[in-house]
């Protein structure tokens, strides 16, 4: 995103409303010439939810979260937040619930870390006398309350991340948009960025967030989305999306490598069914239909003392991506 568009997005944006926000997207549709970047898309997000957004390279997410943010204006259909129209004379009202990390954070090498937020702070119509102490604290919030004063040129990639991070949180905002924003951080830096976001669902605020690294987003994640050229495929829980993308349980069976020809044959009941099996190094990997999960459990233990233990396997969201994306 170039600079001039982040800095109209954060220019005149300081908060307002204690109430919170809702992301709402009507029949959404963009148009270019030919092309159907975004097609009849509809979606909202509830408050204090953890939303993730997720799809291929081009499917037609930055279009979406550019609509979003007001940068972009949609062929057709209506975006709202907090029941406001991101659009038209509503615009700078709903500006000043938004916080924007963008991809790719727009700074300035000759500032240092707490210089860098005032900037930014200004932008968003925070010249009070507080606005130093308030700069202090998001620095501290996101870690970097020692680098305050260090020169931004000299930050890590890692450390620019979370000065965009913080610069997202300045002012309170009620509704955080989040695009690839654990970019260059590292595993602890990872695990405190999601724990800052849980204090701030407890707080109510609506987050959406896009990322290519879906492990991070399987257990973190109220509810998803995930795209394809330009559309909606699926939208729920990972459990639901589990459901939808039809994916195989898998059951990793503990035992004794010399009954597992037995219960291949107590197994060969359900081949015709979709029930497979595979040899592992502590036993026996199952892979079976929902549906027969506990026929087959109760095949398993018809014989005492055959089975040691069962651990049943969900599938990864990366899995269900590809099963309901492809």
């Amino acid at each position: 995103m170039e600079t001039k568009e982040v800095c109209a997005l954060l220019a005149d944006s300081a908060p307002q409303s204690e109430n919170v926000s809702v992301i709402q997207v009507r029949d959404v549709s963009k148009q270019y010439g030919d092309l159907s970047a975004v097609k009849n898309v509809n979606l909202s997000v509830h408050p204090g939810e953890i939303f993730g957004l997720i799809g291929h390279n081009g499917a037609g997410k930055s279009t979406l979260f550019k609509m979003l943010l007001g940068l972009i204006v949609p062929s057709s259909g209506e975006l709202l937040i907090n029941g406001k129209s991101v659009q038209g004379r509503h615009f700078r009202q709903v500006r000043r619930q938004i916080g924007y990390l963008p991809e790719n954070v727009v700074l300035y090498d000759n500032l240092n870390g707490l210089e860098t937020l005032q900037f930014f702070a200004k932008l968003k119509g925070m010249n009070g006398p507080d606005s130093r102490n308030h700069c202090l604290e998001k620095l501290t919030e996101v870690g970097l309350e020692h680098a305050g004063s260090k020169p931004v040129r000299e930050y890590s990639k890692g450390m620019r991340q979370r000065l965009g991070f913080a610069q997202a949180l300045l002012g309170q905002p009620e509704v955080l948009f989040l695009d690839e924003p654990t970019n260059g951080l590292d595993p602890q830096a990872i695990r405190d960025f999601y724990t800052v976001l849980n204090t701030l669902k407890q707080r109510g605020v609506t987050i959406m967030i896009t990322s290519h690294i879906l492990a991070e987003l399987q257990e973190r994640v109220d509810r998803l989305a995930i795209m394809a050229a330009g559309q909606i495929q699926a939208i729920g829980s990972i459990d639901q999306l589990r459901k939808k993308a039809h994916l195989p349980l898998t059951m990793r069976v503990v035992i004794a490598a010399h009954n597992i020809s037995k219960l291949e044959a107590q197994l060969s009941v359900f081949s015709n069914r979709g029930v497979s099996t595979r040899i592992t190094a502590d036993g026996l990997q199952v892979h079976c239909p929902r549906s027969y999960k506990m026929q087959v459990l109760e095949k398993m233990m018809e014989i005492p003392g055959l089975v040691q233990d069962v651990h049943l396997q969900e599938a990864t969201l990366e899995e269900v991506f590809f099963g309901i994306s492809d």
